[in-house]
């Protein structure tokens, strides 16, 4: 009985791959159509993505053409071609905005472009694009089930761009670009006024201000330790009992200590 189940198997994916290696010769749109929906349905979407390739120009304007955009965008998706797939999804809601499968393609468009965004680390071109498609998709389609999906997504992709923006300003601090540290970490607390990061990023602006006041020439020491006092107030006022505190409080002696010159 296994042997008989086991030789079915085996003609029916002869007669599958039999079928597909013919309908990619096929001049017979029609029958191209039908195999190309048996290799969507049976989940081989590479297959049907060639076929869907070969079918796309002769039927735009046709009856059919609604389903078969539709398994073509979903193919791309599935195969994890997210940049076709974004892309065929956006086409599938300009052309069909009227299709009951709609918020599912504005959405997975969208999502689409979210799968091409690298780790923080990376350049964040994509993670940007990503965020504007899909604010647009909360913007038209503010009621649809896929909403919380989409702010979900937002969510994590904004988490990437402040991380890289904490990041890249703490990295000026490291290699001792203080001035650049100092502009860096005021537009990061602008940018991210609820960041987690909010407490190391206020003790690193102080810290970069406190290097640049201590190692500034004496024309521009006062003004940079008072830039320095300030850094250290706002620290303080953020979290009182910052785990920075020791260092802080050192750091801010010495300040104390160097401005008493200037006021006498």
């Amino acid at each position: 009985m296994k042997k008989i189940v086991s030789l079915l198997i085996v003609v029916a994916l002869f007669c599958s791959c039999s079928d597909y290696q013919k309908a990619l010769k096929n001049e017979d749109v029609a029958a191209k159509f039908e195999v190309a929906t048996k290799m969507y349905e049976a989940g081989k979407y590479n297959k049907a993505i060639r076929l869907f390739e070969q079918l796309a120009p002769t039927y735009r304007g046709k009856p059919q053409a609604e389903k078969l955009f539709y398994m073509f965008s979903q193919s791309y998706y599935k195969t994890k071609q997210y940049y076709l797939a974004g892309y065929q999804f956006e086409s599938f809601v300009s052309g069909y905005p009227r299709s009951e499968k709609v918020q599912e393609c504005a959405y997975l468009g969208a999502y689409s472009y979210s799968k091409l965004s690298p780790v923080y680390s990376l350049d964040q071109t994509d993670t940007v694009k990503a965020l504007e498609k899909l604010q647009a998709f909360i913007d038209n389609y503010p009621n649809s089930e896929y909403i919380a999906q989409a702010n979900e997504t937002v969510q994590v992709l904004n988490g990437k761009l402040e991380k890289k923006a904490y990041e890249n300003a703490k990295g000026y601090n490291e290699i001792s670009d203080y001035k650049s540290a100092l502009v860096a970490f005021d537009n990061f607390i602008a940018d991210f006024p609820g960041t987690p990061f909010k407490e190391d990023a206020l003790f690193y602006k102080y810290d970069s201000a406190y290097k640049l006041a201590i190692n500034s020439v004496p024309a521009k020491m006062e003004e940079r330790l008072n830039i320095a006092k300030t850094a250290y107030a706002n620290l303080i006022k953020f979290k009182s009992d910052t785990k920075y505190k020791k260092e802080a409080d050192e750091m801010n002696a010495r300040v104390e200590t160097d401005l008493q010159k200037y006021t006498k």
